[in-house]
């Protein structure tokens, strides 16, 4: 069986697993709501609808990695850095689930599992070490893209690793779990290459245009001249 590359297919995973991840997903969308009314203003709540329709037209549009491979963006770090985590993990669910119900781009059974590691996983880790960085790196452009770009490139790898601890409870699959771990951090690593790419790229156009509506640098005391 060829291993899916992060949207999960129905079966791929058992249904014990399955419905896991869909009650840990629906606990932190529901947190996700709560702090998205902390985050978003009148300034910011159009372009987390902006963002949502940016990330799921990206996320159409598949890239070459290998002979037969291919990868697309997941947006989890483009979502938290502009519109903030918690709106991040919203625009990025709503996507998902579009995505499975209108294009059967992952099974409807595995919603969970997609929420679990391409909305909360690869958002929430993107921000915590997009602001680890912000912390080290220089005080300026160059270091608020620098920690953009590192913080993208390794969420899609982590989510890959999150993908692959479900295999290891509850996959249905007779594929030994070091060639799941390996063809999928492999593979996603290259993938992350191109995640933080357009990442950069759409954050360097926003901050160019209205710095003020980047949420990850609305708090940050660094200079973000061009």
């Amino acid at each position: 069986m060829k291993l899916p590359q992060m949207h999960i297919p129905d079966g791929f995973i058992n249904a014990q697993i399955s419905v896991l991840a869909l009650v840990i997903s629906a606990v932190f969308v529901y947190v996700a709501l709560q702090g998205a009314k902390r985050q978003l203003d009148e300034k910011v709540a159009p372009l987390a609808g902006l963002s949502a329709v940016f990330i799921f037209a990206m996320q159409m549009i598949n890239f070459p990695v290998a002979a037969g491979t291919s990868g697309h963006l997941i947006g989890g770090a483009l979502a938290a850095i502009l519109i903030g985590p918690w709106a991040g993990v919203l625009a990025v669910t709503v996507v998902l689930i579009v995505q499975a119900l209108v294009f059967a781009d992952g099974g409807l059974t595995a919603i969970g599992l997609n929420v679990l590691n391409m909305s909360v996983m690869a958002t929430l880790m993107a921000w915590i070490i997009f602001r680890l960085l912000q912390r080290m790196f220089p005080k300026n452009r160059i270091g608020f893209l620098s920690a953009t770009a590192i913080a993208a490139y390794l969420s899609v790898p982590l989510s890959a690793i999150g993908f692959t601890i479900e295999f290891a409870l509850g996959g249905t699959a007779a594929i030994e779990l070091s060639t799941v771990l390996g063809a999928m951090v492999g593979v996603h690593a290259v993938i992350g290459l191109g995640e933080a790419i357009i990442t950069v790229l759409t954050i360097s156009a926003v901050l160019s245009v209205r710095k003020d509506l980047v949420f990850g640098a609305t708090n940050s005391k660094i200079s973000l001249g061009k």
